[in-house]
């Protein structure tokens, strides 16, 4: 069974996503194995979103990071 990061969704088993941590991708855990903070997360999902969607502006795209995220484990209400 595949398992994806309780963080950003990020498949954990993809080569370069491994993080120390069980349950965090790379991109979401430090060298540590900790979970980042939100805003990183957050800042790093929305330049994500601008890679490949050239024209979205940061704050639009910040804000669909942030909406994202409630649908994650980690960030979910």
């Amino acid at each position: 069974m595949d398992k994806f990061c309780f963080s950003c969704s990020a498949p954990l088993n993809a080569p370069g996503f491994q993080s120390p941590a069980e349950n965090y991708c790379t991109h979401c855990a430090d060298e540590d194995g900790k979970l980042r903070s939100r805003e990183e997360i957050q800042e790093g999902l929305a330049q994500w979103f601008q890679s490949w969607q050239p024209d979205l502006e940061e704050k639009t795209a910040l804000a669909r990071a942030e909406h994202f995220m409630k649908a994650m484990p980690e960030w979910a209400d």
